[in-house]
Formats: C-alpha cells, sequence, structure tokens
C-alpha cells in the first residue's frame, strides 16, 4: 500500500506541470488560476481539519501561516505559473527540481550550516545539468521571454527553499497541529495572496473557465493535485518519514517531460535527457546522507516526532 501511494504521488505531482502548462496556454490568468487552486484547496482541507477536531479557526490569525504561505506558495507558483505561459512543462519541472539544491545553498549561505563534500558535489552536477537543458536551446529559442520565465522559475525556487527553511521552525512551534492543517492554512494564504496579485495585473473574464482547458485544467489541480496529492504525501509521512515521500522531487521531471513529450507535442532531444537526469543524480546526491538513513536504518515512526520534523512542502 505504500508504495502504491507513492508511486500516485510521483505520477501525480508529476503532471501538474502539465496541467499548468495547458491552462496557460488556454487562457486561464496564471495568477488568478493560480490563487483559485491554492485556496480553494486548502480551505477545503482546513474546513475538514477542524470538523475532525485537528485545528481551529484562531490558527487562521497567526502570522506564521501568512509569512510561510507568502514564500511556499505564493513566492513558488506565482513564478511557476508566469514562466510557463513561455517555457515548456516539462523544463519548468526540472528547474523546479532544482528546490532542494537551493535549501543547501540559503543553509550554507545564511545560516552558516557546514555542508558536507557530497552536497556540494551534488550542487555543482545539478547547476551542470541545469547548464545541459538551458543552454544548448539559446541558439533555437532566442525569445527574451523564455530566458526571463527560466530564471522566475528559479527565482521561484529560491522562494521555496526559504519557505521550506523557516516552515521548519513553524512545525516546531506548532507541533499539536496538524501538519495538514498547517500546510492548509499557508495555501489558504498563499491563495488569498495570488488573488491580490491578479487584481493589480490581470484581466479576470469569468468567461474563461467556460473553456474546457482551463475548467479541466484548474480542476484537477485543485482536487488532484493540491487535494488528493497533498492528502497521499502526508498519508506516507505518517506511515514512514518525511524523507521518503520528499523523493517525488526526483521523479517528478522526467515524468514531466514524457507527459509533455506524448500528450502536448513538447520537443525532447538527447540532451534533454542527459540535463534531465543530471539534475536529478545531483538532487539526489545533495540528499544522500538522509536517503541512506532511509533504506539502511529504518526504523518504527513516532507519528507525533514526524509533526516535529515535517516540513511545510508545497505540492506542484
Amino acid at each position: 500500500m505504500i508504495m502504491l501511494a507513492y508511486s500516485l504521488v510521483c505520477l501525480i505531482f508529476g503532471t501538474t506541470f502539465l496541467a499548468i502548462k495547458i491552462g496557460v496556454d488556454a487562457g486561464a490568468p496564471p495568477f488568478f488560476s493560480a490563487g483559485l487552486r491554492f485556496f480553494l484547496a486548502g480551505a477545503v482541507l482546513f474546513f475538514w481539519m477542524v470538523l475532525k477536531g485537528k485545528a481551529s479557526f484562531s490558527l487562521l490569525l497567526r502570522r506564521e501561516m501568512l509569512f510561510t504561505g507568502a514564500a511556499l506558495t505564493f513566492g513558488t507558483f506565482s513564478a511557476l505559473y508566469w514562466a510557463e505561459q513561455y517555457v515548456s512543462s516539462g523544463l519548468a519541472a526540472v528547474l523546479s527540481a532544482t528546490g532542494p539544491l537551493m535549501i543547501l545553498l540559503l543553509q550554507t549561505a545564511l545560516l552558516r550550516q557546514k555542508a558536507p563534500s557530497y552536497s556540494i558535489m551534488g550542487c555543482i552536477i545539478g547547476f551542470t545539468g541545469v547548464l545541459l537543458l538551458v543552454l544548448p536551446n539559446l541558439a533555437i529559442e532566442v525569445s527574451p521571454l523564455w530566458i526571463i520565465g527560466c530564471a522566475v522559475v528559479l527565482i521561484g525556487e529560491c522562494c521555496y527553499a526559504a519557505g521550506a527553511i523557516y516552515s521548519k521552525k513553524v512545525t516546531d512551534a506548532f507541533s499539536q497541529v496538524s501538519p495538514v492543517a498547517l500546510n492548509a492554512a499557508q495555501m489558504m494564504y498563499g491563495g488569498a495572496l495570488l488573488f491580490i496579485l491578479s487584481i493589480f495585473t490581470e484581466q479576470v473574464h469569468p468567461e474563461f473557465l467556460l473553456s474546457f482547458k482551463t475548467a479541466g485544467s484548474i480542476l484537477y489541480l485543485t482536487v488532484i493535485g493540491s487535494m488528493v496529492g497533498h492528502t497521499l504525501f502526508y498519508w506516507l509521512v505518517a506511515k514512514t518519514n518525511p524523507v521518503f515521500p520528499s523523493t517525488w522531487l526526483y521523479i517528478s521531471p522526467p515524468i514531466a517531460v514524457g507527459m509533455g513529450f506524448l500528450f502536448y507535442g513538447e520537443a525532447v532531444t538527447p540532451l534533454t535527457i542527459v540535463g534531465v537526469f543530471t539534475i536529478i543524480a545531483g538532487t539526489v546526491l545533495v540528499n544522500a546522507g538522509a536517503l541512506k538513513q532511509l533504506m539502511f536504518r529504518p526504523k518504527p515512526v513516532d507519528p507525533e516526532a514526524s509533526k516535529v520534523n515535517l516540513e511545510i512542502l508545497p505540492q506542484k
């Protein structure tokens, strides 16, 4: 059952990049559709947790939820949704896989945490993978917006990394609250901030929801991507530990590239495949210590300990 749930998480999160691409290409306002996705998903999950007695509405009044939502959901996904107007879903997925590398760099630069040599090597390998993926396309894709789109995804991953580091303090401070409720609250705040951004930058016409592609994209991302994928992710955390389910980040790029190639006609070259697996190799190497502990030193998981150590990770 655990491997089945893990496979579904990888598949769901690997396909959300294509769902975003389909929606924005069909005319869905990027910021508004992202806000709608996360606010609805967060609200449904939060009210469900309230009904189960695992959260209270007072949680929504805490500034920690606002700060976490601003970094993890607003910063990450405003960048991703905007960029996918100009870059392929596969490229967006691969660039997004640099998130763990960004976390390591921020921990080293800001928190002065000494990184193991294999993690540093993983950063170098991962960055090399990004270069393999991006540089060859510069001769083909001369559009400045394509280059800016790639840079914006990476900026969004910096927001993700900052939010993930900050979320460690939040989960520690709110260890008595369900991680699902914490994540739902930050998604609601992130969605609300995306709505505000949309008001000042987009002209939203409700008829865009009448399009099958845009409505289907938002529905899939809200229900399957944010609610089903999110629930399965935290079920895996409860049954195993926070490290194992988070390894979906290593699996999603080839899934996203393959889905874009098969169903959306996105170009895939041999160098694209080399870049994908180079980034995956670098990301795995960065997290080699945690993965080795998971594989070779399995221990029964205390659910309460999982709550303390869990990072609030928004799912793509």
